[in-house]
């Protein structure tokens, strides 16, 4: 289970790049770039085709990005998950973020022994703050039934 120390030391990332952007603009993947951005992190989207989404540079790779980055969130399935974690690890990304529905035991495995930080199965916009209504209530709720990282 993640503990909230590794939340918060994530959290405390303010560049961070982001795998999962979709050209369309309809995936949870763009849903964290705006809400991230709003939020004041400088988010760098990485997809493998496009150079921008919605007005925003994106870069083909990890190792592509104009900059180092705290961290990295990845909004993809477990098999390009796998992907992510091992380019991370070669480039020198401490720390990953797995949205829900992104780990596997295969993904973490490969982390952990990468030495990488993880979230695992969190939300990430339920943390990085301020949070929106919907995510705030969940996190309330989540918390009223200790199930919530500590």
């Amino acid at each position: 289970m993640t503990s909230r120390a590794t939340i918060d030391g994530f959290l405390a990332q303010r560049t961070l790049a982001l795998v999962g952007v979709s050209r369309s603009g309809k995936k949870f993947g763009n849903t964290v770039l705006r809400e991230l951005s709003g939020k004041g992190y400088r988010v760098l989207p990485v997809h493998p085709e496009a150079g921008e989404i919605g007005n925003v540079r994106c870069w083909p790779s990890l190792d592509a990005l104009p900059e180092e980055v705290g961290g990295v969130v990845v909004v993809v399935p477990p098999d390009q998950a796998e992907k992510v974690v091992e380019a991370a690890a070669e480039v020198g990304i401490p720390r990953v973020w797995l949205q829900q529905g992104s780990g596997s035991s295969e993904v973490l495995r490969r982390a952990e022994e990468r030495r990488l930080e993880v979230v695992d199965g969190e939300c990430i916009l339920m943390f990085a703050e301020p949070a929106a209504f919907f995510h705030r209530a969940h996190r309330w709720i989540r918390g009223a039934f200790g199930r919530l990282p500590q």
